[in-house]
C-alpha cells in the first residue's frame, strides 16, 4: 500500500519532499532504497522521529501497529495521516484525538473511496439536489480474494490477529461512505452477519444494515467469496435514484427520465493511488488550515464513527445479528 498508492500521491505534490522511510523489515527498507533517490531508511520509528524532525508521517502499516506509532508520532510534535483502521478501540482513539489536540497537530485518516470518481460525482448530485432527501444506500465490495493474497504484504488481510478480516478491510469504507453519501450524518445502529470459510484466519463475508434517524437505512454485502470483482452501489431519494457499477453512473428520475454521469477512472485494482492524491491534498489542506479547520474535524468524526460500527458490527454477529445501538 505505502509502495503502490501512497508513494504516487506523495510524488505528484512537488510541494512534498520525502525525507525518510521507517519499516523494521530489511526487504522493505531496500525497496524504498530502489523506489526513492536520496532517501534515508530507519529500522526504528523513534530514531526515524529524531533524526529528521518531519512535519508529517505517512502511516501505512497493518492496523495492530496504528495506534503505537501514531502516539509516537505526535509525542514527536508533526501531524499524522494513517492508514484505516485509525486504530482499534475507541479507547485507543480518544487518547490519540486528545494527544494531537494537545499537540495542536492533525490526524488524519485515509478516507480515499471518497475521491473515487464515480461516489465523487454521486456526492455532487446528492449536493445538487437531484435525488432529494436520501432514503436508503446500498453498496456492494465483491472480490474473489483479499488484496495481496500471496504476498507477504498482505497476510495481515487474512488473520484476525493482525487486524485482519473484510469487515476492517472494506468495511471501514463502507462505513465511513454510508456517512458521507447521507449527509455527514451519523448512524443509530447497526446488525451484521459474519461468516470465516473453514480454515480461514478472519471473516471474508460481511452483511450490514446501518439504520440512521428517520427510518433511513444503509445496506452493505462484502465478501472475498465471489466468482467476479465487482463494486456497485444504489442510492436513492426521494426524486432520483442513482445506480453505480464500476465506473459506470446511471442516474434515473421519478418520471422515468435517465442520465448518464459516468466519469473516467483508472483500471479497479486494489491500491487506487489516483484517489489517494486526493486525500493527499486533503491533507496538506487540513495541516495548512489547522485542526480546527472543518477538513480534519469531519476525518476524524467519521474515522470515530466507522470504529464504532466496526466493533458493534462484531458484537451484532456474535449475538446472532441483533441491533446494537452505538454509544
Amino acid at each position: 500500500m505505502a509502495a503502490s498508492a501512497h508513494l504516487p500521491g506523495w510524488v505528484s505534490r512537488p510541494e512534498t519532499g520525502i525525507l525518510a522511510i521507517h519499516d523494521p523489515i530489511s526487504e522493505r527498507r531496500h525497496a524504498a532504497i530502489r523506489l526513492i533517490k536520496n532517501v534515508r531508511v530507519y529500522d526504528r520509528l523513534d530514531l526515524m522521529l529524531a533524526g529528521e524532525a518531519p512535519d508529517f508521517v505517512d502511516i501505512a502499516s497493518p492496523p495492530p501497529f496504528h495506534a503505537a506509532c501514531a502516539r509516537q508520532v505526535l509525542g514527536a510534535g508533526a501531524h499524522v495521516l494513517v492508514e484505516k483502521p485509525i486504530c482499534l478501540t475507541l479507547a485507543e482513539f480518544d487518547e490519540l484525538r486528545t494527544l494531537a489536540a494537545k499537540q495542536g497537530r492533525i490526524l488524519m485518516c485515509v478516507h480515499n473511496w471518497k475521491y473515487a470518481p464515480p461516489y465523487a460525482a454521486a456526492r455532487a448530485a446528492i449536493d445538487s439536489g437531484r435525488l432529494g432527501a436520501i432514503r436508503h444506500v446500498s453498496l456492494s465490495r465483491l472480490r474473489t480474494a483479499p488484496a495481496g493474497a500471496g504476498a507477504s504484504g498482505g497476510a495481515w488481510r487474512s488473520n484476525s490477529a493482525s487486524g485482519g478480516g473484510i469487515l476492517i478491510d472494506h468495511g471501514w469504507h463502507i462505513f465511513y461512505l454510508m456517512q458521507w453519501l447521507m449527509g455527514a450524518e451519523a448512524p443509530l445502529a447497526v446488525s451484521a452477519y459474519l461468516s470465516t470459510a473453514a480454515g480461514a484466519g478472519a471473516e471474508d463475508v460481511a452483511d450490514l444494515r446501518v439504520r440512521f434517524r428517520a427510518e433511513r437505512i444503509a445496506t452493505a454485502h462484502l465478501s472475498w467469496r465471489a466468482p467476479v470483482r465487482r463494486t456497485s452501489a444504489v442510492i436513492y431519494g426521494e426524486k432520483a435514484i442513482i445506480e453505480i457499477e464500476g465506473d459506470r453512473i446511471l442516474l434515473t428520475e421519478r418520471t422515468g427520465s435517465t442520465h448518464d454521469l459516468s466519469v473516467p477512472d483508472i483500471p479497479d485494482d486494489s491500491y487506487h493511488s489516483a484517489w489517494f492524491g486526493g486525500m493527499a491534498a486533503e491533507f496538506a489542506a487540513a495541516m495548512a488550515s489547522g485542526p480546527g479547520s472543518r477538513p480534519a474535524q469531519q476525518n476524524l468524526a467519521e474515522a470515530r464513527v466507522a470504529l464504532a460500527l466496526t466493533i458493534a458490527a462484531r458484537q451484532s454477529a456474535a449475538e446472532s445479528g441483533v441491533e446494537v445501538a452505538l454509544p
